[in-house]
């Protein structure tokens, strides 16, 4: 029964470490370029930023060489900031933008980067494990309408359903 138990566990966690088909991380991703403040512009809603406003996420390097994820957002219906810290490795290879991360103790899910500018790193493209997450993530609170422009369209092509995304406000 042990064994079966541990076994189930392993397979239902290998399971949040994977990607959409159509999603591929970006190479030559340069973590110590990735690090600092984040500005949420659009995502999918699920349950954990659900009715969220003003989210940011915040990178940092950690002792044991992962990386400190503070996410942070405000909720409207109850007036009030919520945080939640977590934490971030690397899956294969420190040069691809594919993480594992988790808010939850040994359970851990995908984080895996398909779109980055580059030369800047002022904007990212961001899926989870599956097309029910996404993320647009940029280093203001807004991004110029060519941004948002190729995020919709690479990330329908990717399969997601950009007529669900949530627009989030930053005052």
């Amino acid at each position: 029964m042990k064994l079966f138990f541990l076994t189930m566990c392993v397979v239902l966690l290998n399971g949040c470490l994977g990607m959409p088909e159509s999603v591929k991380p970006v190479s030559n991703f340069e973590l110590n370029n990735y690090l600092g403040k984040w500005y949420e512009v659009a995502r999918l809603d699920h349950s954990f930023e659900r009715g969220m406003s003003q989210v940011t996420a915040e990178y940092s390097l950690r002792d044991d060489g992962g990386v400190s994820v503070l996410n942070r957002g405000y909720l409207e219906a109850k007036s009030e900031w919520k945080e939640a810290e977590g934490k971030a490795y690397f899956v294969d290879s420190e040069t691809e933008g594919y993480l594992k991360v988790s808010f939850l103790g040994p359970f851990y899910g995908s984080y895996v980067v398909f779109e980055l500018d580059h030369k800047n790193y002022s904007y990212a493209f961001v899926s989870g494990p599956n097309t029910d997450y996404l993320w647009l993530l940029s280093r203001t609170p807004s991004v110029k309408p060519e941004v948002m422009e190729k995020f919709l369209k690479m990330s329908a092509a990717h399969g997601f359903d950009t007529n669900k995304l949530i627009y989030v406000e930053h005052p």
